[in-house]
């Protein structure tokens, strides 16, 4: 379960039908807004012509952080998966952030995906989750 800048780990203590999460470990990260992290103002260039000149967008630290902060999920997915800490693996993420993730999961670790769902529950309680996770894996 991520959110690009907190994930937890749950393993199901049950079945699936009546599923009893227990939070295994819990990471964040400190991620400022990007105003916060960003040192300059956007450059210029100049442009073909006299006077003329365009703006350049500037690095977005925040979301830079956040699609790290994916990556590194995805590793240590796959090293659990490669060490066979799990069998089955169910990915509750932030919209952006499951697409950050499937794009960087290894395929020992996709293999083992047996559902996704796109919603931001980190900050959810635990029983909630579980109500929310049975219900979207019935449908």
């Amino acid at each position: 379960m991520a959110d690009g800048e907190k994930a937890l780990i749950l393993e199901n203590l049950t079945d699936g039908e009546n599923p009893n999460l227990k939070v295994v470990s819990k990471d964040e990260q400190d991620n400022p807004k990007d105003i916060e992290q960003s040192a300059n103002r956007p450059g210029r260039m100049h442009d073909n012509g006299q006077g003329q000149r365009s703006a350049l967008d500037d690095t977005d630290w925040h979301e830079l952080a956040k699609e790290r902060f994916a990556a590194d999920l995805a590793d240590m997915l796959y090293e659990k998966a490669h060490k066979g800490k799990f069998e089955a693996l169910v990915i509750v993420a932030a919209p952006k952030i499951l697409g950050e993730l499937r794009d960087a999961l290894h395929q020992e670790v996709t293999n083992k995906v047996i559902g996704e769902i796109d919603k931001t529950l980190t900050n959810h309680d635990v029983r909630d989750i579980e109500k929310i996770v049975k219900s979207e894996l019935a449908k």
